[in-house]
């Protein structure tokens, strides 16, 4: 034998790791709609950028029949790439091998790979696929779930990380998605859960199916555990390559900005896509399309909590972090749900360098008992603690109604912002006139001759008095009050005006969020 014959011996290896379960395990997971691992990857990454780590480490199981079973690549696909030339970190778990069950061996390979995208500073991506933990090795496998865990927990805020859920994703195997900054899901195809409907059925009686029970449409729309979902699996790893593109490599870093040709900012348009009457509805992304460049925004969590619009776009080239009330939606008020989607949206902005616009037009926290008694103090106070705690540079357009404890929440100078503008439409007062007059006036009201004539010329009296600009501008709570149609300039100017921002807050451990 000589150095030809190992060369020939190491490629023969190779293949077979390449290969996973074989010809009739790939081919089932083509038969149900899926990519292979490597597929994945493929598509994913730049074209020749894969750089593979651990092709050959083997599983070291012996109980149940596993000493003598073959598991190529250990279950996952772990290695280097680039995606649109930036950096990345990735793993790919394989189906074909033992249903893409995480081993000892195989959370090693993840946790390596997480290592190294946090040592050198770039995002890592998780492309998950698999049945759960591995039985036939029965504590080890939880204690590789934990050392995934673990790294997904000290490296959050650190680098970008990101999840495709593309298969089951069940039990313990949930929490690791749950802990990273984004998670997409393929419909159909994929699903999320801490207990199957099998299991559901034997403890509380209850029937349903998979689907119904965990896939993308119940966790994009109702429990929020997914941000994005996909009709394809090559949908889903588009969204991933699209998402990338506004991101730092690391927290270190600053999004990348694109140069633009210098253009004509004022937006004519503006001034009529709003109305003036402050209870009649509009789609605030009408309003973002105007004032962001062409074509830049990419909606977070477009599907949950809709009464609240977050996600990144650009504003001549500079990546910017949006949080915006949904007048169409509850009016735009804030309850459970988009609490928290606007607080975890903040933080994430704060923890990678983006500036955060808000566009505000709020008639304060959603009033109910289910609201109460689910706990809207808690969490609409994240709204303030995520704003208050946030450095990154903070910028407020009040477009139309700015009322009570909302108006504080939604980055009011009170809580930090740097700079706030305001429409000169913009009412911003405890509560809006109506309820203002009613309650100030009650008596002056009541023992009208003319009641409904009386109570309206009070709204009208508070609403010059309260609900307009131009108290809180002179009062330094509002910045300037500008022309609508130059909204996109003052942003400009603002970002400009901001992008060498440092501010420190005092030494802790860390905060409390109330969670």
């Amino acid at each position: 034998m000589d150095i030809y014959d190992k060369i020939n011996e190491l490629y023969d290896k190779r293949r077979a790791v390449e290969m996973g379960g074989g010809d009739e395990r790939i081919q089932k997971q083509r038969d149900k709609g899926k990519m292979t691992a490597r597929e994945r990857i493929d598509y994913l990454l730049d074209e020749g950028s894969f750089v593979e780590l651990n092709p050959f480490i083997e599983h070291r199981g012996t109980d149940f029949g596993m000493g003598g079973k073959d598991a190529p690549g250990e279950g996952v696909v772990t290695g280097f790439g680039k995606i649109k030339g930036n950096d990345v970190y990735l793993f790919a778990q394989d189906f074909t091998v033992f249903g893409g069950a995480l081993g000892e061996m195989h959370a090693k390979k993840i946790a390596a790979a997480m290592d190294l995208a946090v040592k050198n500073g770039v995002p890592f991506i998780g492309l998950n696929d698999s049945g759960g933990a591995r039985i036939q090795e029965g504590v080890t496998s939880l204690d590789g779930y934990g050392q995934v865990f673990y790294r997904n927990s000290i490296y959050s805020g650190v680098i970008p990380q990101i999840s495709v859920i593309m298969g089951p994703c069940a039990g313990g195997a949930v929490y690791s998605p749950a802990i990273t900054d984004f998670v997409i899901m393929v419909e159909e195809t994929s699903q999320m859960f801490i207990t199957g409907p099998k299991v559901i059925e034997t403890v509380t009686g209850e029937q349903i199916s998979s689907e119904d029970l965990g896939g993308a449409h119940v966790h994009n729309s109702k429990s929020g555990n997914a941000h994005l979902k996909a009709k394809t699996e090559e949908e889903a790893l588009d969204q991933v390559r699209s998402l990338i593109d506004y991101l730092p490599a690391n927290n270190n870093e600053k999004p990348r900005q694109i140069e633009m040709d210098d253009e004509d900012h004022y937006r004519s348009n503006l001034t009529d896509l709003i109305p003036f009457d402050p209870i009649r509805p509009y789609d605030v992304r009408t309003i973002l399309n105007e004032v962001v460049d062409e074509d830049s925004f990419f909606e977070i969590h477009p599907d949950f909590a809709k009464n609240i619009v977050v996600g990144f776009a650009r504003i001549k080239g500079k990546t910017v972090g949006l949080v915006c009330n949904q007048p169409k939606v509850m009016a735009g008020g804030l309850d459970i749900d988009s609490s928290d989607k606007a607080s975890r949206f903040i933080r994430f902005c704060d923890s990678f360098n983006i500036p955060l616009i808000t566009f505000e037009d709020v008639t304060g926290f959603f009033p109910g008992v289910k609201q109460e008694h689910g706990g809207i103090i808690r969490h609409g106070a994240k709204i303030l603690y995520a704003y208050s705690e946030a450095t990154v540079p903070k910028i407020t357009v009040i477009t139309r109604k700015a009322y009570g404890g909302a108006y504080v929440a939604l980055n009011s100078k009170s809580i930090g912002a740097d700079l706030v503008y305001a429409w000169p439409n913009a009412e911003i007062a405890v509560m809006g006139p109506e309820g203002a007059a009613n309650i100030i006036f009650a008596k002056d009201i009541k023992g009208s001759e003319n009641p409904e004539e009386t109570r309206q010329a009070k709204i009208d009296e508070y609403r010059e008095k309260f609900a307009n600009p131009y108290v809180a501008a002179g009062l330094g709570m509002v910045d300037d009050v500008i022309d609508p149609r130059e909204t996109r300039i003052s942003l400009i100017q603002a970002l400009d005006m901001l992008k060498n921002k440092q501010e420190d807050r005092p030494k802790k451990k860390h905060g409390n969020i109330p969670l």
